[in-house]
């Protein structure tokens, strides 16, 4: 086993176990710290697939961005909102949540059989691609490419995605208001 495979074991093993914790943990702290691990853990999962721009927005976008107001938005509710959510039913199986069990359960049978059945290096694009020699290499500068793509060609879904992300920010921060409070 390479150094590779055992480093994305181990980034793979953090993911899911911080994520898992993120899922079942009723203290709110505890939760919004692990989805920090759980997105950092993200970013070396794609660092080590060569998606270095990919890790590196990671990082900048969701742990910088999104989890800050995430942060904010616990730090500035108050005591009554967070002692509500505190009181909610603690049992994990339930009637209510019945629909979302069995939904989460048939996409982990779906997942696991689209693993074992997939062939990855007999599929038809991908032997179309490397025919006529489609393929970026590791070697060459993905990230200028990404650049150049993204301030000319991509640069309307670009700008969509930077209003969607300020609505986000002042949904937010609409949220995160006292109830008795008005502007």
């Amino acid at each position: 086993m390479s150094i590779v495979q055992v480093l994305f074991y181990f980034m793979g093993l953090i993911t899911l176990a911080s994520a898992l914790t993120v899922a079942i943990s009723k203290n709110l702290v505890r939760s919004i710290f692990m989805f920090f691990i759980t997105l950092f853990a993200l970013a070396g999962l794609y660092v080590l697939a060569l998606a270095d721009f990919v890790a590196v927005t990671q990082i900048v976008i969701y742990v910088g961005g999104i989890l800050v107001l995430i942060l904010f938005a616990f730090m500035l509710s108050g005591k009554e909102a967070l002692a509500a959510a505190q009181l909610q039913s603690n049992r994990f199986v339930s009637l209510s949540n019945l629909p979302a069990l069995l939904l989460a359960l048939l996409f982990l049978v779906v997942m696991i059989n689209i693993i074992f059945k997939a062939d990855v290096s007999n599929l038809q694009w991908i032997k179309e691609a490397n025919g006529v020699k489609n393929v970026i290499g590791s070697n060459e500068s993905m990230i200028n490419n990404i650049g150049i793509n993204l301030m000319t060609r991509y640069l309307l879904p670009f700008e969509a995605i930077s209003v969607l992300l300020m609505v986000a920010l002042v949904g937010a921060a609409h949220l995160s208001r006292k109830e008795g409070t008005r502007v």
